[in-house]
C-alpha cells in the first residue's frame, strides 16, 4: 500500500477566526501565524503544500516563488485576495467557504434595521447622559420611532443572504422588493427600490458593476425617512455622498458593517462624521460563534476533501 503523502500546512492569518480550528485527518505539519503582511508571504509559505488564508493578499509575484504550493484554502467566501488567473494557469487549487452566514448576517442586518427605525442608540445615549431624569412627564419623543411592520424593505442583491433577509423581513410584516444583476420572478429595477423602500439593504458582491451602486444621485431618490444598511462590502456606497445625505436630511440613517478600507487605520469619512443616525460595526455581521464554528469546520472539510482526491468548493472548476 502506498504511503499517505505528508502535507505542510501554513495558516497565514489565524487571528481572523475567533474559534478553534481542528487539525486535519491526514499526515501533516501545521504552522499558524496570527497575522501576515505582504512581504512575509513568500518566506512563510516557502515549504507549504497548502496555504490557509482569509484576507492576506496572495498575488502572482509571490506565487511565482512558491512552486510547492498546491492548494489555497480561503477561510471566507470572497476570493478576491487570490490571483486566481495565475492559480488556474499553474494548477493551484483554490477553495472557499459557502453558505455559512445564512443566519448571522441576516440577524445583524435586522438588528441594524431595528436600531435605526426605533432610534435605539440615541435614546440609550440620552438615558446614560441623564436626560430622562430631567423630563417632567413619563417619557419624551426627541427621536422618531417607526414600526418595522408595514414598512417596505428593498434588497439590492438577491442571492442566498438577500433571500434570507427577505424571508425574515416578511415574517416581521414587511413588504419586500428586490433587484439584482440577474433576472428572477418579481424583480424590480433599482429606481423602484430607491424610491419605494423605507429600508434599503445591500447584499451584493463588490465588482466593477456594483462599485458605488449607491452614490449621490441614488441617495437623492430615497425617501427622507428611509435608512440604508450595508453588511455586504465596502465600496458599494459612495461614503462621502452618504455623509452629505445624512447631514442634509436626504435620508434618515444608515447602518454599516463594512468600510472601503479595513481596518480604517488612516481614518474614514464615515467614522469622522460622528453622526447619531449612523451606526457602524467593525465587519462582524458574519461573526457569530455558531457561524464561525461552521466556517472553521467547513474550512478543514475542504482541505481534507482535496487531499482525499474529492475536492469540494473549488472556485476554479
Amino acid at each position: 500500500m502506498a504511503e499517505t503523502p505528508h502535507y505542510n500546512i501554513v495558516f497565514l492569518d489565524r487571528a481572523t477566526i475567533g474559534v478553534p480550528v481542528r487539525q486535519p485527518n491526514f499526515p501533516h505539519s501545521y504552522t499558524e501565524y496570527q497575522e501576515t503582511v505582504a512581504d512575509e508571504v513568500v518566506e512563510r509559505l516557502a515549504d507549504a503544500d497548502i496555504a490557509i488564508i482569509n484576507k492576506v493578499q496572495v498575488r502572482a509575484p509571490s506565487l511565482e516563488k512558491l512552486p510547492k504550493l498546491k492548494l489555497i484554502a480561503v477561510a471566507a467566501t470572497g476570493t478576491d485576495c487570490v490571483d486566481k488567473a495565475y492559480c488556474k494557469a499553474h494548477g493551484i487549487a483554490v477553495s472557499n467557504i459557502r453558505n455559512y452566514a445564512d443566519n448571522t448576517v441576516p440577524e445583524h442586518t435586522l438588528a441594524l434595521i431595528f436600531a435605526l427605525r426605533r432610534s435605539l442608540v440615541p435614546y440609550v445615549l440620552d438615558v446614560r447622559r441623564g436626560k430622562w431624569q430631567t423630563i417632567n412627564q413619563f417619557c419624551y419623543f426627541d427621536h422618531p420611532i417607526h414600526d418595522i411592520a408595514g414598512s417596505t424593505l428593498g434588497l439590492i442583491g438577491y442571492g442566498a443572504l438577500g433571500k434570507s433577509v427577505g424571508a425574515r423581513a416578511e415574517a416581521l410584516g414587511m413588504k419586500v422588493i428586490a433587484t439584482d444583476l440577474y433576472d428572477f420572478p418579481g424583480k424590480v429595477d433599482l429606481d423602484t427600490v430607491l424610491k419605494e423602500s423605507d429600508v434599503i439593504s445591500l447584499h451584493c458582491p463588490l465588482t466593477e458593476q456594483t462599485r458605488n451602486v449607491i452614490g449621490a444621485a441614488e441617495l437623492k431618490k430615497m425617501k427622507n425617512d428611509a435608512v440604508l444598511i450595508n453588511t455586504a462590502r465596502g465600496g458599494l456606497v459612495d461614503e462621502k455622498a452618504l455623509v452629505e445625505a445624512l447631514k442634509s436630511g436626504e435620508i434618515a440613517g444608515a447602518g454599516f458593517d463594512v468600510l472601503t478600507v479595513e481596518p480604517p487605520k488612516n481614518g474614514n469619512v464615515l467614522l469622522d462624521a460622528d453622526l447619531p443616525n449612523l451606526l457602524i460595526t467593525p465587519h462582524v455581521a458574519w461573526a457569530s460563534v455558531e457561524a464561525m464554528t461552521g466556517l472553521s469546520n467547513q474550512l478543514i472539510d475542504n482541505v481534507e476533501a482535496w487531499v482525499a482526491g474529492k475536492p469540494r468548493n473549488l472556485v476554479l472548476e
